[in-house]
């Protein structure tokens, strides 16, 4: 019964960690058992700061908002209040954009959300 080499598969395997820790500080690109353990890390951040994206940007969205809301002499909260009563179905992306883009359209929608 002969032994079973790993030498290939091992070798493929560096080279793959390798491959994606390139441009890491230090011997996090060069060494194989640092390389891991900086790529496991980078794999994390990577999943959990998907995650981050969307809450940050979301809030980022209702500043903006609330920043238009406040010039039209309203708050955020009586905005949003105002809009989900009125059924005006708007998502905050779209909302911040035209808080940005169109002031005339957002004017519009605080009115209706107002009255």
């Amino acid at each position: 019964m002969a032994r079973v080499k790993s030498g290939k598969t091992n070798r493929a395997r560096h080279k793959k960690v390798l491959k994606r820790t390139k441009g890491y500080y230090s011997a996090g690109s060069r060494c194989y058992i640092h390389a891991v353990e900086k790529n496991d890390h980078a794999l994390q951040y990577a999943y959990r700061h998907r995650k981050m994206k969307k809450r940050n940007f979301r809030a980022l969205w209702n500043q903006r908002i609330n920043a238009a809301a406040r010039l039209n002499g309203t708050t955020y909260s009586r905005l949003i209040g105002g809009l989900i009563k009125a059924g005006v179905q708007v998502d905050r992306k779209v909302l911040a954009d035209l808080a940005i883009t169109d002031a005339a359209a957002f004017t519009a929608l605080c009115k209706h959300a107002i009255a």
